[in-house]
């Protein structure tokens, strides 16, 4: 949700901010904008709505906004409809219609995040004086750090500090104040904000990739923390205004990691790199053919205690839990409750000190499973965190942390962050199954063979795209969409079905297999697709038969199996295979072709993959 960028420097910041903007696009955005000060010049403010290159447009690709300290900012509407009045910087004067140009105002900012509570602090404001020139809630809380600064005559710290206690919500703020030129000012609650360090230079963004070209060391700003940014210097304060020392951390993947690298789309570049980010978090996990989870801090008596496991997560981590549900309890025999995040914390939980909550998500910093993580803590149980980038909330606040090695993802909708974590998962399995004594040496040794087995058959998949464009060409245009399957196969189908409909809008959907009969059959027509799969072999004839149903009436239908369920072909229209794969894991294979028939149907339908309109990459608000 929204991009920050801030730079401080020697160099003009304009041209740094927009290539900054650029590597955040991929989190959504409907309009933006820049607020750049020249020296001890008043902030020209410039906005656009739409693309991002009509800003850099506007301004001749930063050509005719120079100074040296400026901040930046892509924005998804939530309060206010996306309009140049309110795309960010706002500012804290009375400034009218799209406040673009040099403005007088003592604070400028741009704004990650939702307040709670906007509408009575604005009550207050109107009320000293102040008007209102946007629908904005960031309007709000710049004009708020502006009332306190110049009612107390306090330092822009001291200014902040006294807002954040003020404010309900979630935000990460970047500030400029006319008072001190050269210098940005940032606060955070419950978003992402790090801060880049390199010699003489200092960078500010709301994720890794829109500085990763100019530095790779950075700060992440702690939860209710201020900083203050100056030419190659930082300062952290906590509440109280005191100073506070923060450990920078290294990145370190490439730059060219988050690149296309020659292929179309993002997307189908982190589809190939699938096999990759598995094989990294496999090895990571897995050393010498034996499971390695000291990193975590799992140790086997604390595993052997836990009585039941919590998955909370949302979207496309949801569906890895659901996958991970039969898993586990299948080899660790441990009872499994998956639980949608935003849901997790609005119910009684029943938990304690031998439960183990996972929360799962990519960025480690999505809203609703960071309230989940803090919920579960209140309750005392133990908590693991599944993320993808180090250093991140929710990877702070776990007790335990297991991190998966994707790299950075840009799509927006997940492809190999999905896997990792899927691969993760089943790591987890198998060393809680061995602790328990579910498993034996034997079967320990074969999990871990079929496990380490998995990239190389991944890359087999990927060998077969050709027939999946070709039958994705031909569906492109489908209304409506059916994914069916049971266990597992069905886990996976939830993600199949969410990759088709967030990138090519078709309305597609997941069911249980046995559940076409409750209902759902009623809605099968001619000429809908309806997709199964059947890559768990006990099951492969129920759901076989439920589809020979839909076919009946109509329906056009698509198989996808393991090789050697030939038989699948006498039922169905269109059959993909996929290698053997241990029962367990080969949902790691089906799941693949089905993210090539989503990426294939969008691409033939003309649409941006890699921006699907109305979504984010990263949902750090509830």
């Amino acid at each position: 949700m929204c991009g920050i960028v801030g730079f401080t420097g020697q160099r003009d910041a304009a041209p740094i901010l927009l290539d900054g903007l650029s590597k955040l696009e991929y989190r959504g955005y409907d309009s933006a904008g820049l607020a750049v000060r020249d020296g001890s010049k008043l902030a020209e403010v410039v906005k656009a709505t739409g693309k991002l290159r009509n800003l850099a447009e506007k301004i001749d690709n930063g050509a005719a906004l120079p100074g040296s300290c400026g901040i930046g900012h892509t924005r998804w509407a939530t309060h206010g409809e996306p309009t140049q009045i309110n795309a960010h910087p706002h500012v804290s004067g009375n400034a009218r219609g799209s406040a673009s140009g040099p403005v007088e105002s003592d604070v400028v900012g741009v704004h990650n995040g939702i307040i709670e509570n906007f509408e009575e602090l604005k009550e207050k404001l109107l009320r000293n004086g102040y008007q209102f020139y946007s629908g904005t809630d960031t309007e709000v809380v710049i004009k708020l750090v502006d009332y306190y600064y110049k009612k107390y005559k306090i330092g822009p710290i001291d200014a902040i500090n006294r807002m954040m206690v003020r404010v309900r919500g979630s935000y990460a703020l970047a500030l400029m104040f006319k008072d001190y030129p050269g210098e940005i000012y940032a606060a955070r609650k419950d978003s992402p904000l790090i801060i880049g360090m390199a010699e003489g230079e200092s960078f500010l963004a709301s994720d890794v990739p829109a500085i990763l070209k100019y530095t790779r060391s950075v700060y992440y700003i702690e939860d209710l923390q201020s900083v203050r940014i100056l030419p190659g210097e930082v300062h952290f304060f906590d509440l109280n205004g005191d100073e506070v020392q923060l450990s920078p951390t290294e990145i370190e993947w490439d730059a060219a990691a988050a690149e296309k690298a020659g292929y179309e789309h993002f997307m189908i570049k982190e589809i190939h790199e699938q096999p990759k980010a598995v094989s990294d978090t496999l090895h990571s996990l897995i050393k010498d053919g034996v499971i390695d989870l000291s990193s975590t801090g799992l140790t086997e008596d604390l595993l052997k205690d836990i009585r039941s496991v919590y998955i909370a997560a949302c979207g496309s981590a949801w569906h890895v839990g659901m996958a991970a549900q039969y898993v586990l309890e299948d080899l660790a025999e441990i009872p499994v409750r998956v639980e949608l995040a935003s849901e997790f914390r609005y119910r009684k939980l029943l938990l304690g000190e031998n439960d183990l909550v996972i929360v799962i998500s990519q960025s480690g910093e999505t809203a609703d499973t960071l309230a989940a993580l803090r919920e579960a803590k209140e309750h005392g149980a133990k908590t693991l965190a599944v993320v993808n980038v180090v250093g991140s909330t929710i990877a702070r606040e776990a007790h335990h942390v297991l991190y998966t090695l994707a790299g950075p993802e840009i799509a927006v909708a997940t492809t190999k962050a999905y896997s990792a974590q899927l691969a993760a998962m089943y790591v987890l399995a198998v060393e809680m199954a061995r602790v328990k004594g579910k498993i034996d040496q034997e079967g320990y040794e074969y999990y871990i063979r079929e496990l380490l087995a998995l990239p190389d058959k991944m890359k087999r998949v990927l060998e077969d795209r050709d027939r999946i464009q070709w039958f994705a060409a031909k569906y492109a245009h489908a209304h409506d969409i059916f994914f069916i399957g049971r266990g597992l196969d069905y886990a996976i189908s939830l993600e199949g079905s969410l990759k088709m409909k967030e990138i090519s809008y078709i309305h597609s959907e997941a069911y249980a297999a046995g559940e076409l009969k409750h209902g759902t059959i009623s809605l099968v027509e001619k000429g809908i697709l309806v997709i199964g799969v059947l890559t768990q072999k006990e099951l492969i004839e129920k759901t076989v038969s439920n589809m020979t149903e839909c076919k009946a009436r109509g329906a056009y239908l698509m198989g996808l199996t393991s090789y050697g369920n030939y038989s699948v072909e006498d039922s169905v229209n269109f059959t993909i295979y996929v290698p053997k794969a241990d029962r367990h894991f080969v949902g790691s294979l089906a799941v693949i072709p089905l993210q090539l028939l989503g990426y294939y149907t969008s691409v033939a339908k003309g649409l941006d993959v890699d921006k699907p309109r109305n979504l984010a990459k990263s949902v750090t608000v509830e």
